[in-house]
């Protein structure tokens, strides 16, 4: 099927839809969201376009392997676990930096940077990577 109306449109939505998956990531620590959810929107994106070009635009667009995504984020997430046996504490236990604390004003903490947005940002890339690769593959033996 090749409707201009649907290649258009899933271009524009998939567009709104990885910058919206983006803001779940990045709102998931206090609130709904994180990097599993985010991770899913951001897939839906990609299959979204492969439906409505191909398959073969959509791996075009991502530029990367979906399996290579995935690796890597599984990676980071192993990285910001480990992270926390540097300072002596247990496996996954959430490390904090302040960026731009001010030492005098004892209300401004900065810019909390944590270990637990990289393990986030490390199961984004997993969800992401993996669920592409197996909707490409399904979608490649149609």
């Amino acid at each position: 099927m090749s409707s201009i109306i649907l290649r258009v449109g899933t271009r524009y939505l998939a567009g709104l839809l990885i910058i919206f998956s983006l803001y779940m990531l990045l709102r998931g620590h206090n609130e709904p969201g994180g990097g599993f959810i985010g991770g899913l929107i951001g897939a839906t994106a990609f299959v979204l376009y492969a439906i409505g070009c191909s398959t073969k635009e959509a791996r075009e667009a991502l530029r990367v392997q979906p399996q290579n995504i995935a690796m890597a984020g599984l990676g980071i997430a192993l990285l910001a676990g480990i992270a926390a046996a540097l300072f002596g504490d247990a496996l996954f236990t959430g490390q904090w930096l302040f960026i731009g604390a001010s030492e005098t004003d004892k209300f401004d903490k900065g810019l909390p940077l944590s270990t637990v947005l990289i393990f986030d940002i490390g199961v984004y890339l997993v969800v992401f990577g993996s669920i592409i690769a197996l909707v490409f593959a399904m979608e490649e033996e149609i």
